[in-house]
């Protein structure tokens, strides 16, 4: 079952089980994949979706911090609940280690098909490669991190 359909099968159950706080997140999900098939002519698969869902979270705890910063807990708690309802939709996370170990591969792989060592102006390069191998499964900002390290040492 393709992640779009178990959305919109989790909105259903929601809808029964009158569920509003649940019922809302997933439908701004929903609406936010509508948008980007409607913009971009496509049919979104996994990975897109789970893209969105990411871009949604980042959101989420950006707004979070905001509110926390503003003293308004009551809206950073209904931040942090979408966050929650989000994140059932994203595949496991690699940890700290897989990433770092997953970068280090990518950037020995590269340096072996240009016939050079790798170093900081390749970041873009390196990035590009590591995005399509890893969307999904790991924080892209921790991601970045891992990447900047590699390349320097």
């Amino acid at each position: 079952m393709l992640l779009k359909d178990q959305i919109i099968e989790d909105m259903k159950t929601a809808m029964r089980a009158r569920d509003s706080e649940r019922l809302g997140t997933i439908r701004l999900l929903l609406a936010a994949a509508k948008q980007k098939e409607v913009d971009e002519r496509v049919v979104l698969d996994d990975i897109a979706m789970v893209a969105i869902v990411d871009k949604l979270i980042k959101q989420r705890k950006d707004s979070i911090a905001a509110f926390t910063q503003a003293n308004r807990m009551d809206l950073a708690d209904k931040e942090a609940a979408e966050v929650k309802v989000l994140e059932a939709y994203l595949p496991k996370r690699l940890s700290a280690e897989e990433v770092t170990a997953e970068v280090r591969a990518i950037v020995a792989e590269l340096g072996t098909e240009l016939g050079r060592a790798m170093g900081p102006g390749d970041m873009g390069k390196v990035m590009a490669t590591v995005k399509t191998r890893l969307a999904g499964k790991a924080d892209m900002g921790q991601v970045s991190a891992a990447v900047k390290a590699a390349l320097a040492g």
